[in-house]
């Protein structure tokens, strides 16, 4: 059985239910993970969802900001769903689909910054991956789980257009980096997309408004994610090899989120 499950930053789910309705039929999703719905749960576009094959729901949702939601064509269960944000925000959903656990976060950016004591936002960002860490380093690395989302940190050099410029910004700074590998040391996560997309080649989800055209200037960062626990190796590597992808033409369609999804396929 394949479980293809994809990840995205859509930046309102209402001013994007076209685009959204698209991506599903042109790349058949079973899961799909969404951040920054920017809506209520009873504001959530359900009925475009349905139209689209995607009728099973788990949604946190906020009025005006922030937001997670999980669509799924098969039928979802509960997962642990510890909280995890100290301001209370809708920043993790988590379901199990076909006996996968699905944990889908949109942790905080943390303002312009990097510095805990004098910017609480970037305070806010660290104590909520630490806080992930801390979780999932008492759960089992044999068990089936992903974490998916935007997690707001682009952890390598090439997941960035330049290291040494980036690494004074926030999203590649050097404790968010440390952060990042302390959560994915936490289980052994495996990240798909770089297992498919082998270092040093450049690979980013996620372009800036302000460039006229995304695509000459490429100043991109990778920020959005999937990854998977040991316990799915064997599902992420059915073929030899994993198979994962960032969809960035999604990123030229028209009234586009900043945002391009991730997708990645599981045999079950």
């Amino acid at each position: 059985m394949r479980l293809r499950i994809a990840s995205w930053n859509v930046n309102s789910v209402r001013l994007r239910a076209e685009q959204i309705s698209r991506f599903v039929v042109e790349q058949q999703p079973d899961v799909l993970c969404l951040q920054e719905i920017k809506c209520r749960e009873a504001e959530f576009p359900v009925e475009s969802f349905a139209a689209a094959g995607l009728p099973h729901l788990r949604i946190s949702g906020q009025k005006g900001w922030h937001g997670v939601a999980i669509a799924s064509r098969l039928p979802l269960e509960e997962a642990p769903e510890p909280a995890i944000c100290r301001e209370g925000h809708a920043r993790r959903v988590s379901a199990k689909v076909a006996g996968v656990e699905i944990h889908n976060f949109y942790v905080p950016a943390g303002g312009d910054l990097p510095d805990r004591l004098a910017n609480p936002k970037f305070d806010h960002k660290l104590d909520f991956l630490e806080k992930l860490t801390a979780e999932m380093a008492c759960r089992d690395r044999r068990s089936p789980i992903v974490i998916a989302g935007d997690l707001n940190v682009a952890p390598g050099d090439n997941d960035v257009w330049n290291h040494r410029f980036m690494s004074k910004v926030v999203s590649h700074t050097p404790i968010e980096l440390t952060a990042m590998a302390a959560l994915r040391d936490s289980l052994g996560f495996i990240d798909l997309a770089r297992e498919t997309t082998p270092e040093p080649e450049k690979l980013f989800s996620w372009w800036s408004y302000r460039a006229i055209d995304f695509r000459v200037s490429n100043r991109g960062l990778r920020l959005d994610h999937i990854w998977v626990t040991p316990g799915l190796r064997a599902s992420a590597f059915h073929t030899g090899t994993a198979r994962a992808r960032v969809h960035a033409e999604v990123r030229a369609w028209g009234r586009p989120s900043d945002h391009a999804p991730v997708s990645a396929d599981l045999t079950l």
